[in-house]
């Protein structure tokens, strides 16, 4: 089943989806509708009050890593422990473990923000009512808590349904999964999943696919042709982009996506630009031309000129998601940390990742660097990846042995460029600062201080 997956000849329509690997002037001010930088301020305190609390209590209530916590703090955020503490109690009282708990609440946080009483435990109960054992019950949840998520009996029985006779026929069938019958919709729901979990799509991806609202594991032939042209596109299963991928292929026909294309076109990127964007984020071409057009002008408004916002969107395609407020504050943030408007602009420029970067996380990074470390502010417009690198993997323990060196009196400048520390590979940093002393003594001193409590 399904060999044509594999074998076969290929579409005339994917000759042009092979050559993915391949391949205005200045504006005024910011428009009235940004925000101040007071307002952005207020709202940037309030939202890292709002952090600092939700990552606080999935520590203590669920004993999450720091690193997972402040993750999952960004998607969603708890203003007080009631409401998820009831959430939390209803999950013990069905009989889920602290690591099924744990489990639900990282795939699925928003269940912490729902309703116990009223949206949850009639749900549960209901479950019960169709004879789900307690061990089915937590197993299932467990696996896709996103169905509590869902409205209505009937809906939340359907996934249900689907999703233990997906669990059972994934032990049960193992290699012979191909065997299920085919005709109903739930049938064949059940054996692309199986098909998608044989090629080594994750469990977490197959159960985003099956609850999806596109549908894209409905049907056989086109679920069978929408896969044909991911795999021919070379993208890896065990990935995310590869389930993005899937979806887009699957909601869009071939019309509609060279539709999609032209758009880009006429607002002058070249069709290979088009499908390097789409290995980078599938889901980019899901915006429509209006959206599209809005975050051109709204890049403009923050002072790139027409073939900067261009190169911006080919280097992150993810930025025309993202709302005309969401750039605004972004802007805001960065302002608001002591960056001119010009300097913002270079930092786009060089980093256009910046614009996807949390306040929280921006600001963290940029005061460690520039406040701890006395590194000038301009460092971080010359080199702004250094804002997409972790705290704890690579900053805090470079910037601790660097430290060390200057404190022993060991470093000739008074603080090396912030590049050279940062930017190098662990390697090439540890060949650089800590393994070139005659003093083994010294060079073990500076690898403790460097492994000491980073995270690998």
């Amino acid at each position: 089943m399904y060999s044509l997956i594999f074998h076969g000849r290929r579409l005339t329509q994917l000759q042009k989806w092979r050559h993915l690997s391949v391949s205005v002037q200045n504006v005024t001010a910011f428009s009235n509708s940004f925000s101040s930088i007071s307002a952005a301020d207020v709202s940037l305190r309030d939202g890292l009050k709002g952090n600092n609390f939700t990552v606080s209590y999935l520590i203590d209530s669920l004993g999450l890593a720091k690193k997972l916590s402040e993750s999952i703090s960004r998607k969603v955020t708890l203003v007080d422990k009631d409401n998820p503490d009831s959430v939390l109690s209803l999950l013990r009282s069905y009989g889920f473990t602290v690591n099924q708990i744990s489990s639900i609440i990282t795939g699925y946080p928003l269940l912490l923000t729902a309703d116990a009483e009223k949206s949850l435990a009639p749900k549960l109960r209901f479950l019960q009512t169709r004879g789900a054992s307690s061990f089915e019950l937590t197993e299932i949840v467990s696996t896709v808590p996103e169905i509590l998520g869902k409205k209505g009996e009937k809906t939340v029985s359907r996934y249900y349904d689907l999703i233990k006779e997906i669990i059972e026929a994934d032990k049960s069938c193992g290699n012979s999964c191909h065997s299920l019958a085919e005709g109903s919709k739930q049938e064949n729901k059940i054996r692309n999943v199986l098909v998608l979990r044989e090629m080594g799509v994750p469990q977490k991806y197959l159960f985003s696919l099956l609850i999806s609202d596109g549908q894209p594991v409905c049907g056989k032939e086109i679920f069978e042709e929408s896969l044909k042209q991911v795999v021919e596109m070379g993208f890896d299963p065990t990935t995310s982009k590869f389930v993005q991928a899937l979806k887009t292929v699957y909601r869009f026909s071939d019309k509609s996506i060279e539709e999609k294309i032209n758009v880009y076109e006429r607002l002058g990127l070249a069709v290979g630009d088009v499908w390097a964007m789409f290995k980078k984020c599938p889901s980019f071409l899901n915006n429509s031309e209006k959206k599209i057009c809005q975050t051109i002008e709204t890049l403009k408004k923050s002072g790139l000129l027409e073939d900067e916002v261009l190169s911006v969107l080919k280097k992150f395609p993810q930025c025309i998601g993202a709302s005309e407020q969401k750039i605004a504050n972004s802007i805001e943030t960065f302002i608001g940390l002591g960056f001119t408007r010009d300097e913002f602009v270079i930092i786009v420029k060089r980093y256009p990742i910046c614009i996807g970067l949390s306040a929280e996380s921006v600001k963290k990074k940029t005061e460690f660097l520039v406040k701890k470390m006395n590194w000038p502010l301009k460092n971080v417009v010359s080199t702004p990846a250094v804002l997409g690198y972790s705290m704890e993997k690579r900053i805090v323990p470079r910037c601790n042995v660097i430290k060390a060196l200057l404190s022993k009196g060991l470093i000739e400048r008074k603080l090396p460029p912030m590049s050279s520390v940062l930017v190098c590979t662990d390697e090439a940093f540890l060949d650089r600062y800590v393994r070139n002393h005659d003093d083994k003594e010294l060079g073990t001193e500076l690898m403790a201080i460097f492994t000491r409590g980073r995270v690998s």
